[in-house]
């Protein structure tokens, strides 16, 4: 399975907003930090808001923020809401193919408990784990080092 770019983009934007903590993350500067298009990041904004995962603040001095503790967002949470399909073989997709061991495949049910552990593996770690991973994060995205870090 290999996750789409918009879906590596919103882990990469939880993760700038992470960094930022309670500031607001502008959307020039997370596209700057990443060396990708505002619009393109804007697009991926949509479904992170409609989720609840971050909050957005329109205005000249707007801005995006997490919309709970990155502690509380899990990776799970990101892909679910980025990724239009988990379909890894066509007979995953209703009406797709007509097979007649569409509900006995052997095949089918290892596929689902792939896919399940993949799931399972991405709700163990969390936005805050991605960001606390990387002391250096601050650095690399251009963000001011907290007094806390620094210290």
């Amino acid at each position: 399975m290999r996750l789409t770019k918009q879906t590596n983009y919103a882990v990469r934007i939880m993760m700038y907003c992470a960094a930022n903590g309670d500031k607001l993350s502008r959307i020039p500067e997370i596209a700057r930090a990443y060396n990708v298009s505002e619009l393109f990041l804007f697009k991926i904004l949509q479904p992170l808001h409609k989720a609840g995962l971050v909050e957005t603040l329109r205005g000249r001095n707007g801005g995006v923020r997490l919309g709970r503790a990155a502690d509380k967002i899990t990776l799970f949470d990101v892909v679910r809401v980025t990724e239009e399909s988990f379909s890894m073989a066509e007979c995953f997709d209703e009406g797709a193919v007509d097979c007649p061991l569409i509900d006995s495949c052997g095949l089918n049910s290892a596929l689902r408990r792939a896919l399940n552990a993949f799931f399972d593996v991405l709700s163990e770690y969390t936005i805050d784990d991605l960001v606390k991973a990387r002391p250096q994060i601050h650095m690399l995205l251009g963000l001011e080092i907290p007094a806390t870090a620094a210290a």
